[in-house]
């Protein structure tokens, strides 16, 4: 049922029947979303690639920087976690992907470029959304009735816009240290290998970077900048090794992707490989 309902969801969106899509997702358990999502983003990274070529892969990042970092407002239950835990897990993995796919077919430097346009996306569009906040809402002793479905949009956008200093300052150090050591990582690598071994690096870059990511966002989000700090065996039993496991998950799966990516490629880019 659940595998119908995948597929049954996603002509909805072609329908444009968003509302509806979302009601069948709803009702598929949370591990076959999950799956679904990450072959999805993975595939789209591809398909951006063919598209734009390396442009791609930086407008994919952006936006993948940008919905990750929302979509850790939102907590998810998988069967097999006592706790429920942060959507954006994948999203985040993919940028590694991203990155990776430039190193390799690209360049090192085009690959760090990557990262400082996540990160100025990120910003730009934090700086934006705190503009928007900040104009006067609505008053509902003044507004005509006909506008009453307006006077909740400022705490709704409040709530997912206003950036948490603790979180956003934790991420924002977290993705910087994480990509770039993925971006050397992946060049050491490739030259100790004499550039074979693709899916050595690829895995051993991503999953070392990984756990910088999670171990450098938990100690700022939760120690460091905390005013109420968490016990450290907490984070680290918790936060930091708790989800790693999906990010071994994703490494893995993401293998076959970064392959796949030579065929995707601008004809350009075919010839000097």
């Amino acid at each position: 049922m659940d595998f119908y309902n995948i597929f049954f969801g996603f002509i909805q969106i072609f329908k444009l029947d968003f509302q509806n899509f979302v009601t069948i997702y709803n009702s598929i358990s949370i591990e076959y979303t999950w799956i679904t999502f990450l072959i999805f983003s993975f595939v789209s990274v591809l398909i951006f690639l063919k598209i734009f070529g390396e442009v791609g892969l930086y407008i994919y990042t952006v936006v993948a920087v940008i919905v990750a970092n929302i979509q850790v407002l939102k907590l998810v239950k998988f069967s097999f976690f006592i706790d429920p835990v942060a959507l954006g897990t994948i999203l985040f993995a993919s940028t590694f992907l991203c990155t990776d796919i430039l190193a390799e077919y690209f360049s090192s430097r085009k690959a760090r470029k990557n990262v400082f346009l996540g990160f100025s996306g990120f910003l730009l569009m934090t700086l934006f959304m705190l503009f928007t906040l900040g104009f006067k809402p609505l008053d509902s002793t003044t507004v005509d009735q006909n506008y009453f479905w307006a006077l909740e949009i400022q705490n709704n956008l409040f709530n997912i816009f206003m950036p948490l200093p603790t979180f956003f300052v934790a991420s924002m150090i977290s993705f910087l240290f994480s990509q770039f050591f993925d971006v050397w990582f992946f060049e050491k690598i490739s030259k100790l290998t004499n550039r074979r071994f693709l899916w050595l690096r690829n895995n051993l870059s991503t999953m070392t970077s990984s756990l910088i990511d999670n171990t450098i966002f938990s100690l700022f989000a939760w120690i460091i900048l905390n005013p109420n700090p968490l016990n450290f065996s907490t984070v680290v039993f918790t936060f930091i090794l708790g989800t790693y496991f999906l990010r071994i998950f994703i490494a893995l799966i993401d293998t076959p992707f970064i392959y796949l990516a030579k065929f995707f490629l601008p004809s350009k880019n075919n010839e000097t490989i």
